[in-house]
């Protein structure tokens, strides 16, 4: 799961939504450096990105990608769950997704915790760019792959898993429902 899916998923577990934006830039144990909440939301994170990787719908999500793409098959998809998750939004929660990530951000925002560079300088461009909204369009995330590409030579095939995607948008749509309706 990516951003959109871990605030969503805190909020029903009345989990930090700090901690579940922090668990992919947080190392080691959280509970050394962060409150309770937040080591908590951290290990929510650990936790959900654990379990859908390792899911069988997950292993047959990477079936359908060329086999050099394969190893990029799970950020793909987290940012394939979340134009799902965006596209379907009023599936799912009650309030409109625009003020669920306004309410996301003023609540991330008047957490004073130590927090890294890396986080810092992300979370303000998503939150002035309003990514999560972006991500109903499903152009969004193959531009945001290819962005992710740029970040280095080992990730330049990144750019490529948005046209698997489109390929075969329909059965991981499908795998999307299986798997968010079943948590």
């Amino acid at each position: 799961m990516n951003f959109l899916a871990h605030l969503h998923i805190a909020e029903h577990c009345s989990s930090s939504l700090l901690g579940n934006l922090l668990g992919d830039f947080v190392k080691g144990d959280p509970t050394k450096n962060y409150q309770d909440d937040i080591a908590q939301g951290i290990m929510l994170h650990r936790f959900v990105d654990s379990y859908t990787d390792n899911h069988l719908i997950m292993k047959q999500c990477k079936t359908l990608f060329d086999s050099d793409l394969k190893r990029f098959a799970p950020i793909a998809m987290d940012m394939f769950w979340d134009h799902c998750l965006a596209k379907h939004w009023s599936r799912f929660h009650h309030q409109s997704l625009t003020r669920f990530v306004d309410n996301a951000e003023a609540t991330i925002k008047r957490t004073s915790a130590p927090l890294p560079d890396r986080f810092v300088r992300m979370s303000t461009h998503m939150w002035q760019g309003r990514w999560l909204e972006s991500y109903q369009e499903f152009d969004n995330i193959k531009f945001a792959l290819e962005r992710m590409s740029l970040r280095s030579m080992r990730m330049a095939p990144l750019a490529e898993c948005g046209e698997q995607l489109e390929m075969h948008y329909q059965e991981f749509s499908e795998f999307f429902n299986q798997l968010y309706l079943r948590c």
